[in-house]
C-alpha cells in the first residue's frame, strides 16, 4: 500500500454583494490549495471565468475570487481518509474468509528491494513471494511501473501471479507502460467519463461552453490534466449553481455576522440548508452527470476494468474486460478466457511416488491398471475435470521423489520429467531451489512443513500400582509409625495397667498392642479395651492421623487409576536436537535430508538446532540414522528406538490410521516451503495449471 501524498485541500467560503450600477449580485468565494497543486489552481480560476462569461447557470450573478496556498507536508487528513477505504474493503473481504495482509511500499522502491534480500532469509523471501502473488496495488501510475519494474528484475514474482491495479489517474499510455514491464496476469480499474459523439459539441454542456484548453483532447493542457483537475471544475459549477437556486428562491442567509477571528461567533443559519441545496443539485460539467444520490455517492460514475492473460511473454495485449457503475454494477467478465476447458483431447503422462495420504493405490486388479487415490490425485482429477484433460499414471521406477547424482543426471520422479519421459510429477513433492534448476513448478497448492513421528510409550501391567499414590518414603514412615504407636500404647498400658473385668482373658501384651494400632489404621477395630484416659487419649490422634492418611490414599488412588498420562520430553524440533537418547533420521538424499545439510552446515544460520540436528544425520556419512524410503523409517519407528524426520502431513496420517495407535507426532508451526505439481522446463502447461 502506498500512502498518497495531500494532493488537495479545498475549502470554499462565499458571501454575497449587490452591484447597484450593474443589478448584479456579485459572489465572492475562495479556496485554499496545496503549494504544489498550481494545476488545481489554473482549472478553479478556468471554470469561474466560464462562468462569468456565459449564462447558462449564472444569470444575472458574477463570481469574484480569492486563492490562498499553504504548506501540504502534513498529509494527516489524506493518510487518514485512505486508512479508513483501505480498512472498510479488509472488513468485507474478511466476511467473506479470505486473508489479506497490508504491505506498505517505500518511496525508494529500489533501497526497499535490497533492505528485504540483505535481511530476509531464503525462508522469509519466499512468504514474501507468496504475498505478491495475488496483489492489489493502491499505487499512482509512477510508483506502480517502478514497483513492477524492480520485483520482475529481481525476481520475486513468477508468471502465476496476478495483479491488480486500482488507480483513477491512469491514462492509455500508462495503461501500454504497465502491461509491457509486468508478467503474469494484470488487471487495471479507471474511472472513465462520458465524450461527446458531436466534435463540434464536446466543449458544451448545453449552453455552457467550457474553456477549450480543458475539452479539447489536441491540448497539451487538456491532455495533462488529473482527475481532481476535472472534479475541481465541476464543483466550482455545482456551487454556483447552488447560489443562483438559493438567490433564485430568496431564501439566502446573511453572513454579516460571520467572522473567523471572533471566537464566540455565531454559526451560519444557512449552511445546513445550503448543503441541502448541493445535495439537490446537480450539473453536466467535464466529469459527466454530477449529482447525488440518497446515500451521498454519485450514481453517474463509471468505471472501467481492463486486463491481460497470464503469460510469459512482455508487451501483451490488453483487452476491455468489463465496467462497473453503482445502478448496474458489473457489465462483463473477468474469467480469463484462457482456462475455459482449452486442453480438451489432451492426454498427459504423470509420475507419481506412492506416499499417504497424498498418492495410494485403491485397486489393483491383474491385468487392468492400477486405480489410485488421495489428496494430490483429488488435486489432479480437479485439474483434469476443470480443464478437459484425461491422463495416464504410473509409479517412478526407483519409488524417490529425485536427487542429483554423480554425473549430474537426477533419478526418480525428476528424472522421468529431465528426460521427457513423462510430461508431469504429482505426489509429496516439495518446491526446492534444486528441482527449480531443472523442471518447472506450478504455484503452491498446499504448505509445507518438518514433523517428526515418535513411538507411544508402552503400558505395563504392575502388580504393586495400588502403591504407587503413595511415595516409598511415605509408606516407610506409615510403617514406622505404627509400631512406634504400637510401642507407646503398650508402655503407656504397661505403666498403668487397665481395670479389666472379672473372668477378662485379654492381656496387653506388645503383640496385642501392635495389631490393635494397625487394625485401627485400616479401620479394622481391635480386640483389646484400653480404658485408661492417656490411652485414649493417644488413640484419638491415631484415629484422627489414618482418617487422613486413607482420604488422601483414597483420592491420590482415584485419580491415578482413572487418568493416564503418557509424558514425553520432546515436544519440538528443538527438544529432539538438544537430545541423544533417541537417534533420529530421515530419508537418504531426500528434500528434508538437503535442507537439514544446507541449515546445519551454514555458518551464517542463527538457529542452532540445524547444526544440531546434522551432527545426529550425518552419523558415519548418514547410513547409520537414514533410510532409503520412507516406509522404512516408519517400520524403524514402531520396532524400534528411533524417530522419523519426515513430511508432518504424511506422520500424521500414518499416526492417527495406524491400528495399533502406536504412534504420535510433533511438528514445526511454520511452513518451510511448499508442495507443487512438477512440469517438463519450459512446460506450455505451467501457468495454465498454476492459475
Amino acid at each position: 500500500m502506498e500512502v498518497f501524498p495531500l494532493l488537495l485541500v479545498l475549502s470554499v467560503w462565499w458571501s454575497r454583494t449587490w452591484d447597484s450600477a450593474n443589478a448584479d449580485s456579485i459572489i465572492h468565494i475562495g479556496a485554499i490549495f496545496d503549494e504544489s497543486a498550481k494545476k488545481d489552481d489554473e482549472v478553479f480560476r478556468t471554470a469561474v471565468g466560464d462562468l462569468n462569461q456565459n449564462e447558462e447557470i449564472l444569470q444575472t450573478e458574477k463570481i469574484t475570487f480569492s486563492v490562498t496556498f499553504v504548506d501540504g507536508n502534513n498529509p494527516f487528513q489524506a493518510v487518514q481518509e485512505d486508512i479508513r477505504g483501505i480498512q472498510e474493503f479488509l472488513d468485507k473481504v474478511s466476511q467473506q474468509g479470505m486473508d489479506v495482509a497490508l504491505q506498505k511500499v517505500e518511496n525508494n522502491i529500489n533501497k526497499m528491494i535490497t533492505t528485504l534480500f540483505d535481511t530476509m532469509r531464503i525462508e522469509e523471501l519466499n512468504r514474501y513471494r507468496d504475498t505478491l502473488r495475488r496483489a492489489i496495488l493502491v499505487m499512482n501510475p509512477a510508483t506502480a511501473k517502478s514497483f513492477i519494474t524492480e520485483v520482475v528484475e529481481t525476481n520475486l514474482v513468477a508468471f502465476d501471479c496476478h495483479w491488480i491495479i486500482i488507480n483513477e489517474e491512469i491514462n492509455d499510455v500508462d495503461v501500454q507502460e504497465l502491461v509491457r514491464r509486468s508478467i503474469g496476469r494484470l488487471t487495471i480499474i479507471r474511472q472513465t467519463f462520458p465524450v461527446p459523439q458531436n466534435i463540434s459539441q464536446r466543449c458544451f454542456r448545453g449552453n455552457h461552453r467550457i474553456s477549450s484548453t480543458l475539452c479539447d483532447p489536441k491540448d497539451p493542457f487538456a491532455q495533462n490534466m488529473e482527475i481532481s483537475n476535472l472534479y475541481i471544475y465541476d464543483t466550482v459549477l455545482l456551487l454556483a449553481n447552488a447560489f443562483h437556486k438559493k438567490l433564485e428562491d430568496r431564501k439566502w442567509h446573511s453572513m454579516a455576522s460571520l467572522s473567523c477571528i471572533r471566537k464566540n461567533s455565531k454559526p451560519w443559519q444557512g449552511g445546513r440548508s445550503m448543503l441541502e441545496t448541493i445535495k439537490k443539485g446537480g450539473v453536466n460539467g467535464l466529469t459527466g452527470e454530477l449529482e447525488f444520490g440518497e446515500n451521498g455517492g454519485n450514481p453517474n460514475v463509471h468505471f472501467e476494468i481492463l486486463g491481460t492473460n497470464y503469460g510469459e511473454e512482455l508487451g501483451r495485449g490488453v483487452r476491455k474486460l468489463g465496467c462497473w457503475n453503482p445502478v448496474t454494477g458489473l457489465n462483463g467478465s473477468l474469467t480469463d478466457k484462457k482456462l475455459e476447458n482449452n486442453m480438451r483431447g489432451v492426454v498427459l503422462r504423470v509420475v507419481t511416488v506412492l506416499e499417504e495420504p497424498f498418492v495410494m493405490v485403491s485397486e489393483n486388479v491383474l491385468g487392468k491398471p492400477k486405480k489410485y487415490q488421495g489428496f494430490s490425485i483429488d488435486v489432479l482429477d480437479a485439474l483434469s475435470n476443470y480443464l478437459g484433460f484425461n491422463y495416464e499414471i504410473y509409479v517412478a521406477p526407483d519409488h524417490k521423489y529425485g536427487s542429483p547424482q554423480e554425473d549430474g543426471t537426477w533419478n526418480g520422479l525428476v528424472g522421468e520429467l529431465v528426460f521427457k519421459r513423462a510430461d508431469i510429477g504429482i505426489s509429496a513433492l516439495t518446491i526446492t531451489p534444486d528441482r527449480e534448476n531443472v523442471v518447472d513448478f506450478t504455484t503452491r497448492y498446499m504448505d509445507y512443513s518438518v514433523g517428526v513421528l515418535l513411538r507411544r510409550a508402552e503400558k505395563t501391567v504392575d502388580m504393586f500400582a495400588c502403591l504407587a499414590p503413595f511415595d516409598l518414603s511415605l509408606w516407610a514412615c506409615i510403617a514406622g509409625t505404627v509400631l512406634l504407636v504400637g510401642l507407646l500404647v503398650y508402655l503407656l498400658n504397661w505403666l498403668n495397667p487397665p481395670r479389666l473385668q472379672m473372668g477378662s482373658m485379654t492381656s496387653t501384651t506388645l503383640y496385642n498392642s501392635m495389631w490393635f494400632v494397625y487394625g485401627s489404621f485400616v479401620q479394622q477395630g481391635g480386640e483389646v479395651p484400653y480404658t485408661t484416659l492417656a490411652t485414649r487419649m493417644m488413640m484419638g490422634a491415631w484415629w484422627l492421623f489414618a482418617l487422613i492418611v486413607i482420604s488422601s490414599y483414597t483420592a491420590n488412588l482415584a485419580a491415578f487409576l482413572t487418568i493416564t498420562r503418557i509424558e514425553s520430553s520432546i515436544q519440538s524440533l528443538q527438544d529432539l536436537s538438544k537430545q541423544t537418547e533417541i537417534p533420529y533420521g530421515t530419508v537418504l538424499d531426500s528434500a528434508v535430508y538437503e535442507h537439514v545439510r544446507m541449515k546445519g552446515l551454514n555458518p551464517f544460520e542463527r538457529d542452532s538446532m540445524y547444526s544440531q540436528m546434522w551432527r545426529m544425520i550425518n552419523r558415519s556419512n548418514g547410513s547409520e540414522n537414514n533410510v532409503l524410503e520412507s516406509q522404512a523409517g516408519i517400520q524403524k519407528v514402531k520396532y524400534g528406538n528411533y524417530a522419523f524426520v519426515w513430511d508432518a502431513a504424511v506422520l500424521e496420517y500414518v499416526a492417527i490410521n495406524d491400528p495399533d495407535c502406536s504412534f504420535y507426532t510433533i511438528g514445526n508451526t511454520v511452513a518451510d516451503r511448499g508442495y507443487g505439481i512438477a512440469l517438463q522446463h519450459g512446460s506450455p502447461y505451467r501457468d495454465v495449471f498454476s492459475q
